[in-house]
């Protein structure tokens, strides 16, 4: 079960990853509005030819999980059941121990309650299982069903990333990251490296970045491109921009704004501001996609309405009729609505 980064590593990540988007265009960019998000799959990118979409379990032989098909499904209380009568059955079944522990985590099908969740995480890492390492990892960092302990907390994803987990590879790389030191720059490219291969969006467009900025591994723009494009089909919305930020300029793989625009498209449609100021640049400047004055106003104020202002853009709008400025606040409305 994944665990990408609790609020405590996220704000790690925002304040000493520098993760912030490269130009394209000829954009000015506000504090604060870099596209780093907690991990977002809902959405594919569907520009990949014959990408089919993650990580996937590999074929096995092994009887289906019952208990955690249930649980992906949504049906908590099935899933509480079964996973209840596989440990009556086997008083060292790991994975449904650490089932157990997530329901009591997030309080799915059940009263949420830390303390039992890390009881059940414990007796389960016991047996060697790394999600469960993960999770009490996570909860020693941030204080929830144990005492906070910091130490405590990397010891346990350090064990979880040594027996294979790259979610817990992932949320370690954020916390050597986070030290500012040499060295730890470079194991932190290390487990960003060891998550990327498990198909973890958000590592691979973290990884991308320290490759583009030579930090920790030797400077390398078509190696970052080819992890944004990677953390892009993965779902990942900072990873999507910045691969359309790349594609437009050029840097690290062939230049093409038409495909640049789509991917800029989706990840606007999906609520990056960024995104949505380089869509209106793009629409006021016909590079990529048709000139339409209307959506470039229209994408602005969807920007603008999230902060991201752009003087350039309000000038080059200024000659809209009253009709053209009224259809853009309505798409500008709707968009933001669906947000």
């Amino acid at each position: 079960m994944r665990r990408l980064a609790s609020s405590t590593l996220a704000l790690l990540l925002a304040g000493g990853g520098a993760m912030a988007a490269p130009s394209a265009i000829e954009p000015t960019r506000t504090p604060g509005t870099d596209p780093v998000k907690p991990p977002m799959r809902e959405l594919p990118t569907p520009y990949t030819v014959g990408y089919s979409g993650g990580a996937r379990p590999p074929p096995t032989d092994r009887t289906p999980d019952f208990a955690y098909g249930a649980y992906q499904r949504g049906q908590y209380v099935t899933a509480f059941r079964e996973a209840t009568k596989r440990i009556e059955a086997d008083r060292k079944d790991a994975a449904a121990m650490t089932l157990l522990g997530e329901l009591y985590n997030q309080g799915l099908g059940i009263r949420p309650d830390p303390v039992k969740a890390a009881d059940w995480y414990r007796l389960a890492a016991a047996q060697g299982e790394p999600g469960a390492m993960s999770s009490l990892g996570l909860m020693s960092l941030d204080g929830r069903g144990v005492p906070k302990d910091p130490k405590a907390g990397r010891r346990w994803l350090e064990q979880a990333a040594e027996h294979g987990s790259p979610t817990a590879a992932y949320n370690l790389a954020l916390l050597l990251l986070a030290s500012g030191t040499e060295a730890d720059q470079t194991r932190a490219a290390a487990m960003f490296r060891k998550a990327s291969d498990g198909e973890i969006g958000p590592a691979q467009h973290d990884l991308g970045v320290l490759y583009l900025q030579g930090r920790g591994v030797p400077q390398d723009a078509t190696k970052a491109a080819e992890l944004f494009r990677r953390a892009a089909d993965n779902g990942d919305l900072a990873g999507e921009v910045e691969f359309a930020i790349l594609l437009f300029n050029g840097k690290g793989l062939p230049k093409d704004e038409g495909r640049a625009a789509r991917y800029f498209l989706h990840a606007a449609s999906r609520g990056n501001a960024i995104a949505q100021n380089r869509v209106a640049r793009l629409y006021a400047t016909g590079r990529g996609v048709p000139k339409n004055m209307v959506e470039a106003a229209a994408w602005n104020l969807t920007a603008a309405g999230q902060g991201l202002s752009d003087a350039w853009l309000d000038q080059t709008l200024v000659g809209l009729t009253a009709d053209e400025r009224t259809r853009a606040e309505r798409l500008a409305e709707e968009r933001s609505e669906a947000r």
